[in-house]
């Protein structure tokens, strides 16, 4: 299973999430060298994770979170706790995030970069934040008001989806 796992991971995600989260921050990860190992050995500690939602949420990373900035495991694992949980408040879908183990323990990196570009995309689309994304742009409402005379004529239409064939059916 951790081998499936392993073959979702995307380096080519890693490095557009390392340069957002860099650009954002305005500081260079610990860790320079790409790769899945050390992509998490960044993001680990869950200071990092803090930061940025620190800023994206208040524009100041230093401002929001409590950072434990202790090495210990369960101040770790708190942090990514914390960062979790300020996805959610944010407006990430219970899909979108990930279990601290998956990170902490290295088991699921896919999920962890799917939550960072969900974390661009809420950021830009539902909250207005103008500095740089990666992912899509949530689609916006495109409302659609028709008149009575075009609702009655599109009615009429019978398209091949209706189970309607020139009078034929399947049976024949």
């Amino acid at each position: 299973i951790q081998q499936k796992l392993n073959s979702k991971y995307s380096v080519e995600s890693e490095q557009q999430c390392r340069s957002w989260i860099e650009e954002v921050l305005g500081d260079k990860l610990a860790d320079q060298e790409i790769g899945m190992h050390s992509f998490q050995r960044c993001l680990k500690d869950g200071q990092v994770l803090c930061r940025l939602i620190n800023k994206l949420r208040n524009g100041d990373d230093k401002t929001g979170l409590k950072i434990n900035k202790m090495n210990a495991p369960f101040k770790q694992m708190e942090n990514i706790e914390m960062f979790l949980k300020a996805c959610g408040e944010y407006g990430l879908k219970p899909g979108d995030l990930f279990q601290t183990a998956d990170l902490y323990d290295c088991q699921n990196m896919s999920q962890v970069l799917g939550n960072l570009f969900a974390l661009s995309t809420v950021a830009t689309s539902a909250h207005g934040y103008e500095g740089p994304c990666i992912g899509t742009k949530l689609a916006d409402e495109n409302v659609r008001e028709f008149d009575k005379a075009t609702l009655d004529a599109g009615k009429a239409v019978l398209t091949g989806q209706t189970g309607w064939n020139k009078g034929e059916t399947q049976k024949g």
